[in-house]
Formats: structure tokens, C-alpha cells, sequence
């Protein structure tokens, strides 16, 4: 398989016995990802396993998103891809606007603040709700967590995974 793939999920255990799969999400757009109709592979290098399956409908339940594929109807059919990721191509991404990322971009970038300290890095985005929030692995003490807002995110270099923001009163 020559085409780039990108994860875009985990397949963690299975979900009744219709052969629904219950799955993590690792995707910025999983209602686009998991909508009815998509392509997805099934992917465990280790097994060499690389297959193409459809969703046929899927839904959010508890943080993770329950997913039916065509191909399968029964609990011991996708009982065996348990621990194996959900990959589309490259090709399938969705466009993003100007000053627009994935998570994957941002994931492991190292973050200083406008006054040249050295942060840590990127390890995590949580979506709480109206904005994402950056959680920071700092190379001592407890994570920092890093509202991305205009007023603080000052400039995001992907390709040098380098992040500039500012710390407003209270984030330290």
C-alpha cells in the first residue's frame, strides 16, 4: 500500500451483538468521518491486516463513537479488531480555512511564551466547549492548560512545531 493514511480512530471493544464497534476517536471531524457512507480502513501492522469497510451508521455514546459497518453483522465478525486502528487516505482530509490546524499538527509542538520561556509541549486538545483547550506537558510541575483564544495563542509554526503565546494573569 503505497497511499498515505492517516488515524483517525482506535477500535476499543465491540457493542451488542450486531457487530457494532465501539471506537475512540482521534479525528478532528469525526461526524464527518463516521458518517453514513464512509471509507475507512481497518489497520493492525503487526496482524499486516489493511481492509476497507463502510460505515453504515454510527452515533456518540459516552465519549466514544458507536459505529455499524456494512460488511459486518454479527459480534464475532469485528470482535478480532479490537486494539486495530480506523485509517482513511490522505486525500480524504477535510479542507481546512486559513489559521485552521489538526490536532495532529499541533499535537508535540513545543510551546514558549512571548517572553522566550520555555513551556513544554503540546500533548493533548480538549473541546469543553466554546474553545479548545492545549494541554501542556511542562518539563516540571503540573500540566498547563492553554485556552486557544486570540489573545493568548500568538503564532503557530507547524512546520518547525513551535508555538508562541502569551500568559495572561492566572494560566501559570
Amino acid at each position: 500500500m503505497n497511499e498515505k493514511l492517516i488515524t483517525v480512530g482506535e477500535i476499543v471493544n465491540t457493542q451488542g451483538i450486531r457487530g457494532e464497534i465501539k471506537i475512540v476517536s482521534h479525528t478532528d471531524f469525526p461526524e464527518v468521518r463516521f458518517a453514513k457512507n464512509s471509507q475507512l480502513f481497518i489497520v493492525d501492522e503487526a496482524k499486516q491486516l489493511h481492509l476497507s469497510v463502510t460505515v453504515e451508521k454510527a452515533r456518540e455514546h459516552k465519549k466514544l463513537y458507536i459505529v455499524k459497518l456494512k460488511e459486518y453483522d454479527n459480534i464475532n465478525d469485528v470482535e478480532k479488531y479490537k486494539g486495530c486502528l480506523l485509517k482513511v487516505s490522505e486525500d480524504q482530509q477535510v479542507k481546512l480555512e486559513e489559521n485552521e490546524f489538526y490536532y495532529r499538527d499541533i499535537i508535540g509542538c513545543r510551546v514558549i511564551s512571548d517572553a522566550g520561556e520555555e513551556l513544554g509541549v503540546i500533548k493533548e486538545i480538549l473541546s469543553p466547549g466554546a474553545n479548545d483547550v492545549w494541554v501542556v506537558k511542562r518539563p516540571k510541575g503540573s500540566d498547563l492548560l492553554l485556552p486557544y483564544i486570540e489573545d493568548v495563542v500568538l503564532d503557530i509554526n507547524v512546520q518547525d512545531k513551535l508555538i508562541k503565546v502569551h500568559l495572561m494573569e492566572g494560566l501559570l
